[in-house]
């Protein structure tokens, strides 16, 4: 990569990062009682759209217990609860440049200590991240903030590195500690995401999935299911889509079901399951997207 391919992507990558600042600045205003997860996410991805820029993936609205990956079908009827905890994960994306944030919003007013505990150790780890630091240093100060707080980190859930076009690019910041041994460079990028819950501090799959991304490209029986792994491939690339989202590309919504089954039964697809903290605690969670500088991190999701 040239110096000028170099500057547009860090430049894609900040532009990114200032749209879902300024989306995420909205969502207090939006998630309150009685409105419906659907109404929030379509409402939310088309804030990216008008903005001139991409959902990096579905908007994700996981509540109380949900910890992450839950985002409406296109039929759902959920609303929002008086005294439900909800955390929005929103990515943006400008030629596969992400921005990725998650902000948590409780209706109750009962549960400041859970919010305050997942904040700060976002705040911590953010301060702690410079060159040569290891990410497994990062997620000590992750968990040393949280537990201080009488919380539990989530321990199977981890920020992640960016690289464009691949959300997970195969280095983790774990939260809580760990050997992990990977020490960040400069210029490197993750989002950083720490999870505070009330309960088991672990997840577990749910039998829900909406959300899916292209891993694979098979050989494929029916028509149907290879007109939807080409829209997949060039629509989406790698970057996790959501099934609502495909609702416009066939009439048919059995015909659509039918493809999806295909999609998945040969390996094309890698599906997200919603999950759950498996002792049903009340989880929260705060994200910022940053890059690594001379001796530093700085946030790119912020205004």
């Amino acid at each position: 990569m040239d110096d000028e391919e170099k500057q547009r992507m860090l430049k894609n990558f900040s532009d990114a990062g200032k749209i879902a600042s300024k989306i995420a600045s909205e969502v207090p205003k939006i998630v309150v009682p009685g409105e419906s997860y659907f109404d929030i996410a379509e409402s939310l991805e088309k804030m990216i759209f008008d903005a001139g820029a991409k959902p990096a993936f579905p908007v994700n609205i996981s509540v109380n217990d949900i910890a992450a990956h839950f985002t409406p079908e296109a039929d759902s009827q959920a609303l929002i609860g008086e005294k439900d905890v909800v955390k929005v994960d929103l990515g943006v994306q400008i030629d596969g440049c992400i921005g990725d944030i998650a902000v948590t919003v409780d209706l109750s007013g009962e549960h400041g200590k859970l919010l305050e505990a997942s904040q700060a150790a976002l705040e911590a780890a953010i301060s702690t991240i410079k060159p040569n630091v290891s990410v497994g240093k990062v997620g000590a100060v992750i968990e040393r903030e949280i537990v201080s707080r009488g919380f539990k980190p989530i321990q199977n859930l981890t920020g992640h590195k960016i690289v464009p076009y691949i959300l997970h690019a195969g280095v983790e910041i774990p939260n809580i500690s760990s050997s992990a041994s990977y020490e960040f460079k400069e210029g490197d990028i993750f989002a950083v995401e720490p999870f505070s819950s009330t309960g088991s501090g672990r997840v577990a799959d749910t039998s829900q999935v909406e959300i899916f991304s292209l891993q694979a490209a098979p050989k494929l029986r029916l028509r149907y299911s290879r007109e939807l792994l080409n829209h997949i491939s060039s629509t989406y690339f790698s970057l996790p889509f959501a099934e609502r989202w495909l609702r416009n590309v066939f009439n048919s919504k059995m015909a659509l079901s039918a493809a999806l089954r295909e999609l998945l039964n040969s390996g094309a697809l890698h599906p997200y399951p919603v999950l759950r903290d498996t002792g049903k605690g009340i989880v929260s969670q705060h994200e910022h997207t940053i890059i690594v500088e001379h001796d530093s991190a700085r946030m790119l999701t912020s205004p």
